[in-house]
């Protein structure tokens, strides 16, 4: 997919983030991707499966860790900007039917 499709419904601040994040995940995965390559590369055919294929996932779930903590350190302290919702009280629950007389 490509990612104008992927921006498509992100408001300019949110799409302003999405290339913010994007510019700092690129360096910082950079070494792990050169990792990746440099294992891919040093692997003869028959042996890209298997060992090696974990070694990549375990590089890639690197990466993603990295992705989710770049978005977690680029937001401000404090979460939303936005005022919380009021949520609506909820009504009286029904009473317990536990311990009382039962219907046989």
């Amino acid at each position: 997919m490509d990612g104008t499709r992927m921006a498509e419904g992100l408001t300019p601040e949110q799409l302003a983030e999405a290339q913010r994040n994007f510019e700092v995940m690129k360096q910082a995965v950079e070494e792990d991707l050169w990792r990746i390559a440099c294992v891919m590369a040093g692997k003869p055919d028959d042996r890209l499966l298997g060992r090696t294929e974990f070694e990549v996932r375990d590089q890639v779930l690197r990466i993603g860790a990295k992705a989710i903590q770049t978005a977690v350190n680029g937001r401000k302290k404090g979460g939303t900007t936005a005022a919380a919702s009021s949520v609506q009280n909820a009504g009286q629950t029904p009473d317990s039917s536990s311990g009382g007389k039962r219907r046989s």
